[in-house]
This record gives C-alpha cells, structure tokens and sequence, in this order.
C-alpha cells in the first residue's frame, strides 16, 4: 500500500513543476474563454459527428495564446505495440508546467496505424488537460424538450439512407426570403433539409450550445438523436 501510494506521488511529481500558481491563474482565464469544440467531421461507421483535432485546437489556441501558455505535444517510448503521447502546457512568464501522459494501442503496427493513434490521442489527450468539451454534450438537452418528438411525429431525415432526398443546402445567415427570422448568432450556420413528413425544415449547427436559448425563441427544437436543432422552414 504504502509502495503503491509513492508511485503515485512520484509520477505525479513527474507531470508538473513544483509550484504551479501562476499557469493555474492563467489557465482559469483560459478555461473562461474556452467555447465547446465544434463537431466538424461524421463518423461513418457510427452514425454520428464528433470533434476534429482541427476543431479541438480552434477552440484553445487563441485563449492560450492571449494569457501566455505554450502547448506542446509529443510521443514517448511506451510498451511495444503502443503510443504514448505527452501533452504539456507551460506558463511562459514563469516557466511552471504541468503534463499529461496518454497511452493506448495500436490499430496498426505500420506508420499508417501510428498517425492514426498519434491523431486520436492528441485530440483526447488536448481535451482532457485544457478542459475542453464538444458542443450538444449535454444528455439534458433531449429531457428538456419532453418528449416532442412524439408530439410531432419528425426526425430530419438521414440522407445516406435516403439517396433521393434533397441534399442539404447552405442557408445565408439572416439573408434572403428562406432566412426570415431566422436569428444572426456568432458560429452558427443554417442548412437546408427535409423532414420525414415531406416538409422543408430548416438544421442549426456550428456552437450551438451557448445559443441554445435564442434557437427555442426563435422555434427551434432539439432532436436529441441527431443531434441538431431544427425547425420547419415556414415556421413564422
């Protein structure tokens, strides 16, 4: 037990400075700009969207920059047939740091499968010491709507299942007669789609989340499977 528990202390030892005061005030001023990382990539095997490594960084790099943290990231020898991969976050008036270490498995033996892993593990590893989230991570969203989708009988359609359907189309922010009242909120685009009714409906995405208040008021509904917000195109 007692061995075991100066592991513990040592490693940790080992991910940070000795005094890390000031990279932590200047990360609280991070962590407060921080905006969820958008999901700009679809998982095709999975039927849903998730956060680039692009995305992850768009959404620290300005705030870390700003309050003076350098990041870095890079692998490490680990056991065989698996990554390991540092993150770090340095205060750069100070020098204090503090570290991550994330190790995982191979998909392939081969450079192929190694930038493979070294993608997914920055992405993660980024997410977790930054304290960045994705946007629509909140399960809450679909208990807050109370069952509509019931009520309504609707869900967007798939068009991969659906190769007929229309293809979704980019709606001008707040221009043009199938943008009327259609709300002019930062980092957030509409796109045309189709319901299973057969109606025109209107798809809100991009950072969605911090906007969420101002989609309802303007009759946008969360669909908690697909999660988007939508509402009928003719919707007044």
């Amino acid at each position: 037990m007692g061995f075991s528990l100066f592991k513990e202390v040592a490693m940790e030892s080992q991910m940070s400075s000795p005094e890390i005061t000031e990279l932590a005030e200047a990360m609280i001023q991070v962590q407060q700009a921080l905006s969820p990382a958008l999901k700009d990539a679809e998982n095709t095997f999975t039927n849903s969207r998730y956060a680039t490594l692009h995305s992850v960084m768009n959404a620290c790099r300005d705030a870390l920059i700003k309050h003076g943290v350098w990041l870095t990231q890079y692998p490490v020898s680990v056991e065989a047939n698996q990554l390991g991969l540092v993150t770090k976050i340095v205060h750069a008036e100070t020098g204090q740091w503090q570290a991550s270490l994330l190790t995982m498995p191979l998909p392939k033996n081969d450079p192929q499968g190694y930038g493979s892993a070294m993608t997914y593990a920055r992405r993660y590893g980024l997410s977790a010491l930054i304290g960045i989230v994705t946007e629509n991570d909140d399960d809450g969203e679909l208990a807050s709507q109370q069952g509509w989708q019931h009520n309504t009988g609707f869900q967007p359609r798939n068009h991969r299942e659906n190769p007929a359907a229309p293809q979704q189309k980019s709606v001008p922010e707040g221009t043009g007669t199938d943008a009327v009242n259609l709300p002019r909120l930062d980092g957030v685009q509409y796109r045309h789609g189709t319901a299973n009714d057969g109606k025109q409906c209107v798809l809100a995405t991009g950072d969605t989340h911090s906007k969420k208040a101002f989609l309802r008021k303007a009759g946008f509904r969360w669909d908690g499977t697909r999660k988007v917000w939508w509402r009928y195109a003719d919707a007044a």
